[in-house]
């Protein structure tokens, strides 16, 4: 994902004006960037700070086919086929960008940094600590002969809160992605985040707090909380997610929160509670199952079962009938039989859940997960996947079908001339708006609309404006 002209004018941190004034910032000056991010919603408001801080230098991002100075990698490590694509991008970006200064971090970069200072082209590779002093790593290595300068970063297991790195950046639509928490202290039995990002850690509310005032500033009416494990929010600080979320809601001139993901263990009822009777939080959650077999859950080290997990949707949709509520399934993970799978397809299957995101099992090297004997094969995973992709194909489409003929408030999102545009409904149904109603200025803006039928390829419902 290419960071655009959108990009200005956003949050900087105030370390990093520090950091600027004590750096010479004229080798830069003039220079372009490419930036491409791989993985979650976390990485990317993570590079959009980034090109942040290099815009402070004197940087700007370079336009489509136009060569790059400087690129900018950041990687993700979730899965096999992950790091394989995270390669191929390294690759293509120093390939379409000959000469350009690369730099490469991410989980991937943290947890292949041997693998990733061998690709051809690659000169800076940052870890998970250091990338939060990306100028002054890529100041210093700049100013040495590009032969054999490569920098590596190693620092991985510990992190403290001076690694966490404050963003709230806008996307290159309407949204702003505020980071509120970083790093995970579960370690379940397949993951390597820990590894990858360090322990749970997070910035105080009233920073917080501020970046938000600061988005509604510039025009942002939507905000998506991000992080690894924002549920567990206040190890750092001593306070609360729910607190977190009482101080955001009172922020003036943002219309709608996101909660981009709870853990089932860390969503409090009395949460769920709040965001029902609330100003701006949306009726929306993803809550992520990974298995719907509580023997399988005990396998991976989650730490909740079933009952809980269940519990906690049909909490949601008493005190929210019309919540959208997206699911985390991972399938194939060792120790996955069938009769296993099929506890959790038929647990799925019961649940008013309306979309899910189904993943197959990765072997991650180091992980806890490989010393579970049973293993699931390829074709089974391919077989597994389809069945619970179809399985949300079907919720999605009932869910949307509730609101055939309905009013709703939309958030439009900017659109080429003469193509449909898109927004999403309080509790995200995607809309779409025909060419011959669309209009630039309903860009970044709220419309009344009337919902009709399902597009052409069922992923929205037309809209007409009211």
């Amino acid at each position: 994902m290419q960071i655009g002209s959108g990009y200005h004018k956003k949050i900087l941190p105030l370390y990093l004006i520090i950091i600027k004034k004590m750096i010479d910032t004229s080798a830069f000056q003039g220079k372009k960037a490419a930036y491409y991010t791989l993985g979650c919603k976390l990485n990317f408001a993570e590079t959009s700070t980034f090109g942040k801080m290099l815009e402070q230098m004197g940087v700007s991002p370079a336009a489509k086919n136009e060569k790059a100075d400087i690129c900018l990698i950041n990687t993700c490590s979730v899965t096999e086929v992950a790091d394989t694509k995270c390669r191929q991008a390294i690759r293509r970006m120093v390939r379409e960008n000959p000469g350009a200064f690369v730099v490469v971090t991410g989980c991937y970069a943290q947890l292949e940094t041997e693998t990733v200072s061998k690709i051809d082209g690659v000169d800076l590779v940052l870890g998970a600590n250091e990338k939060a002093d990306l100028v002054q790593h890529l100041s210093e290595a700049w100013s040495m002969p590009r032969e054999g300068h490569l920098h590596q970063f190693q620092s991985v297991k510990t992190h403290d809160i001076r690694s966490f790195q404050p963003s709230c950046a806008c996307g290159n639509r309407t949204r702003y992605f505020l980071k509120v928490q970083d790093g995970c202290s579960y370690f379940c039995t397949y993951c390597t985040i820990p590894f990858a990002r360090g322990l749970s850690r997070n910035p105080t509310i009233a920073s917080l707090v501020a970046q938000a005032e600061e988005a509604a500033s510039e025009g942002g009416k939507e905000i998506v909380l991000t992080g690894v494990n924002i549920g567990d929010f206040g190890r750092t600080t001593g306070e609360s997610f729910l607190d977190l979320v009482k101080a955001l809601d009172k922020v003036e001139g943002i219309h709608r929160f996101r909660i981009s993901s709870l853990e089932p263990d860390l969503l409090d009822d009395e949460l769920i509670e709040y965001c029902a009777h609330s100003r701006a939080f949306m009726p929306h959650f993803h809550v992520p199952l990974q298995s719907g077999s509580d023997e399988v859950l005990k396998l991976m080290r989650r730490r909740y079962d079933t009952a809980l997990f269940a519990h906690k949707i049909n909490l949601i949709k008493e005190k929210m009938p019309n919540a959208f509520i997206g699911v985390d399934v991972m399938v194939g993970s060792r120790g996955e039989t069938p009769e296993y799978f099929e506890d959790c397809y038929h647990f799925i299957e019961s649940l008013p859940i309306t979309q899910l995101h189904v993943f197959p099992y990765s072997e991650r090297p180091g992980t806890a997960a490989l010393r579970i004997p049973y293993v699931v094969s390829d074709e089974d995973k391919k077989h597994r996947s389809k069945r619970l992709l179809e399985l949300s194909d079907r919720k999605t489409a009932d869910f949307y079908a509730q609101f055939i003929g309905q009013e709703a408030d939309v958030l439009f999102e900017k659109a080429s001339r003469g193509k449909v545009m898109h927004g999403f409904t309080p509790n995200y149904i995607r809309v779409e708006l025909a060419p011959r109603e669309a209009k630039e200025e309903f860009d970044n803006q709220i419309m009344r609309v009337q919902l009709g039928n399902f597009n052409h390829d069922k992923t929205a419902l037309r809209a007409t404006l009211i």
